[in-house]
């Protein structure tokens, strides 16, 4: 099968069927050593996590070479996708910004080694959502270094992990300010064209939640709540991260368990991750990924009598990953092409003529109070450095790693609260499937990050919260956000 793929330039597909009552299973070096093949990206095997598999071998790398991405591409189809790249037999990677069928918000994770193409793969999601008028909220935690061009080009912008705090409170505000105002229109889901969607990024995120980082606690809550209540109030969360270990996502098991249910995109990793990719359940069961080497150069052996090959530079593999959460997680695939692909001096033209000259899309203004004085000021550089520095100065007094007591207000310092229990107990109900029950309210506010509460604290929570019109009791005990 190698020979005839590579003597005749052909593609070769196999259909591979095991007997009614197996599962397929496989080990991806005994099959590329029985097909004579030793380019691992040259091989690819698909199943249906049952009886078949599709196995694909092609003459070279079908994604050795792929063409620049358009502003047509970027545009949302009437599912909410966007086109971000190409799988390995050609057809068009799709990633979705938003569902218009649930109205839900998008959660998003990028995994990338260093040199995997990670960047870029955030800068295309940047321009798509300055296309399709997406608020863009962004904290680049490589100094500003990993996305420039992108300074400008969203509506909220900073380069500190004390920037990152105050901009996670602010989204929390606005997220919690929305609820309030959709439980008071009778809403209980998000609409497109009334209030725009809100994508709030971190970039390196690590280093924001990596063990022993200062503000690991409250950047870990504040993730982790807007997973739990921005999805039904159109404010998604994404994070971009090195792929070495995912103990550096602040080390929380409701954080990872949020995130898989999202966009996740895999660039190339350690051997480790994939472990750990597996056990934590955001690489379907009996799926294999092929490993993605820095380089496209073949491993070969060479004789000390033979004559050493040359050593120019062979292509790489930057933007080559899996969309895991795709229709297709073990289908390798590689990211359309942006910018220069040349170091350049400066900010890359191409990338700037996609964002286009308009100004990006901004906050609705009834959340304007809520994102507090961190986003009024957001424009004023001399402000925020002051603002940033109150972060760092109450952190340093308090001599501990603070948890979510400022995470209702987005200015820092003085004017900032500790979030209600009314406040958690609605997010509880809001990100509920079905009625709960006090015990079942009581403990996902104990799972939300922050402090333990009582039975009879929720019961109370509950009972004015049903007085005022803003929760519904049902039989048996059971409570439901009004209009819900």
């Amino acid at each position: 099968m190698n020979a005839l793929a590579a003597a005749t330039g052909a593609v070769v597909e196999l259909m591979v069927e095991v007997p009614a009552g197996q599962v397929i299973s496989y080990n991806m070096k005994s099959l590329m050593s029985a097909l004579k093949i030793n380019d691992p990206t040259r091989i690819i095997v698909e199943t249906d996590g049952g009886r078949q598999a599709i196995i694909t071998i092609y003459p070279s790398n079908p994604l050795a070479e792929v063409r620049a991405v358009t502003l047509e591409d970027l545009v949302m189809d009437r599912h909410g996708r966007i086109v971000t790249g190409l799988y390995h037999n050609g057809r068009p990677v799709k990633k979705r910004l938003y569902d218009p069928s649930t109205g839900s918000a998008q959660r998003f994770l990028i995994f990338g080694t260093t040199g995997a193409g990670k960047s870029r793969t955030l800068q295309i999601q940047l321009i798509a959502e300055k296309v399709n008028g997406i608020v863009t909220w962004l904290a680049d935690l490589k100094e500003g270094q990993s996305v420039p061009e992108a300074r400008g080009q969203v509506d909220f912008y900073g380069t500190s992990q004390e920037f990152a705090i105050l901009m996670l409170r602010s989204a929390v505000a606005v997220a919690h300010a929305r609820m309030r105002r959709y439980s008071a229109m009778g809403r209980n889901s998000f609409m497109l064209g009334d209030d725009p969607l809100l994508h709030v990024w971190i970039d390196e995120v690590n280093r924001l939640l990596e063990r022993g980082a200062v503000y690991r606690d409250e950047g870990t809550y504040l993730i982790k709540e807007l997973g739990r209540t921005g999805r039904s109030v159109g404010v998604g969360i994404g994070l971009a991260a090195q792929a070495s270990h995912l103990e550096e996502l602040g080390g929380s098991d409701t954080l990872r368990a949020m995130l898989k249910e999202g966009e996740v995109t895999l660039l190339r990793w350690s051997s480790e991750m994939m472990q750990q990719l597996v056990s934590q359940g955001l690489l379907p069961a009996g799926e294999q990924l092929m490993t993605i080497p820095k380089t496209l150069r073949p491993r070969v052996l060479v004789s000390r009598f033979d004559r050493e090959p040359d050593d120019d530079d062979a292509p790489g593999t930057q933007g080559m990953g899996y969309l895991l959460s795709g229709p297709h997680p073990s289908s390798m695939m590689r990211h359309l092409r942006l910018g220069s692909i040349a170091p350049l001096k400066g900010l890359d033209p191409e990338i700037l003529a996609l964002y286009g000259p308009e100004k990006p899309a901004r906050l609705e203004k009834a959340s304007h109070e809520a994102a507090g004085m961190a986003y009024m000021l957001r424009g004023d550089q001399v402000a925020m450095a002051g603002l940033c520095d109150q972060v760092r100065i109450s952190y340093e007094q308090q001599g501990q790693k603070a948890g979510p007591a400022n995470a209702s207000g987005g200015g820092g310092g003085r004017g900032s609260k500790r979030v209600r229990l009314e406040d958690r107990v609605t997010a509880a109900l809001t990100d509920a499937d079905a009625p709960m029950s006090a015990d079942d309210v009581r403990d996902v506010v104990n799972d939300d990050g922050g402090k333990e509460v009582q039975l009879g604290s929720v019961r109370n929570v509950l009972g004015k919260l049903a007085d005022a019109g803003d929760v519904e009791r049902l039989d048996r005990g059971l409570y439901i956000l009004a209009d819900s």
